[in-house]
């Protein structure tokens, strides 16, 4: 039976493999897997050696159908020993259906995504959004606490995956104005620079725009939450509305701003890209 210091981290992106190497320096013995195989310790063959070499499994996989084809893969290596860590943002009725899949095989479950971005992983300061009893959260809070800053629990599954959803959907809308501001700016003749200036004792200032204006003014685009990614989730909140018969026309404006993004090609740029429009 697998050492209760033995972790798996499905998905090695921008998040995945930064986990992994602080749950190595935490002291955990790390299997990882990633669809596309990467020269990384602990590497499996399978998401089914994952499961056999390790009880707690922590996701960081795309979306909903990626968590599904990893089940699919793990077949009947998924036991009533495991913990199923999903730390993909995949919506809360995803995540319900993922859930159900689970528990079924006797397995445990947390509903934990995470806030935060390539910097944040990083630094061990990652924020995690968490759905669940309190059995389970037990059982994986030492690995959460391996890369995080905070852990905030949210109630019951699905509910993290919500407020995650509408999390992001705000720093979507407010990268969105910001760059609407910049664009003015310019047009006007003035300097795009002096929006720093001018939000250094602004109420307004938040962390986020702190750690997003330098790369817009520069023009960086290098990818720490992709273009595509921020508007799945942009899309998973205006299916909710839509749910609810909710209008909801700032999230509608933004993801159009993004889908003319994806349009060009920036795809894989950092969600900042729609800066680009201009």
């Amino acid at each position: 039976m697998p050492d209760k210091r033995t972790v798996g981290v499905i998905g090695l992106g921008i998040i995945g493999t930064q986990v992994a190497g602080h749950l190595r320096n935490a002291g955990f013995a790390v299997s990882v897997w990633n669809r596309t195989p990467k020269q990384e310790p602990g590497f499996l063959a399978s998401p089914a050696a994952v499961a056999e070499a390790c009880e707690v499994i922590q996701f960081f996989v795309a979306d909903v159908h990626a968590v599904h084809e990893v089940l699919d893969a793990m077949g009947d290596a998924l036991q009533s020993r495991h913990t199923i860590v999903c730390s993909a943002t995949i919506g809360p009725e995803g995540v319900l259906e993922v859930a159900k899949r689970v528990q079924e095989r006797g397995a445990r479950f947390l509903d934990a995504p995470f806030t935060g971005s390539k910097a944040a992983a990083g630094n061990h300061a990652l924020v995690y959004y968490i759905g669940g009893n309190d059995e389970t959260f037990a059982v994986a809070k030492p690995v959460l606490e391996a890369s995080s800053k905070a852990i905030v629990r949210m109630g019951k599954i699905g509910q993290a995956a919500l407020v995650k959803v509408l999390t992001n959907v705000i720093n979507a809308a407010t990268i969105e104005a910001l760059a609407e501001t910049l664009a003015v700016l310019k047009a006007e003749g003035m300097a795009p620079e002096i929006m720093t200036a001018a939000l250094e004792h602004h109420g307004i200032r938040s962390p986020m725009i702190d750690m997003k204006l330098p790369g817009m003014l520069a023009g960086d685009y290098a990818p720490h939450f992709s273009l595509k990614h921020m508007l799945k989730d942009v899309k998973l909140s205006l299916a909710l509305g839509a749910k609810s018969d909710l209008d909801l026309p700032v999230t509608k404006a933004t993801a159009e701003a993004m889908e003319e993004g994806m349009g060009k090609g920036w795809a894989d740029l950092d969600f900042t890209s729609v800066l680009k429009r201009y």
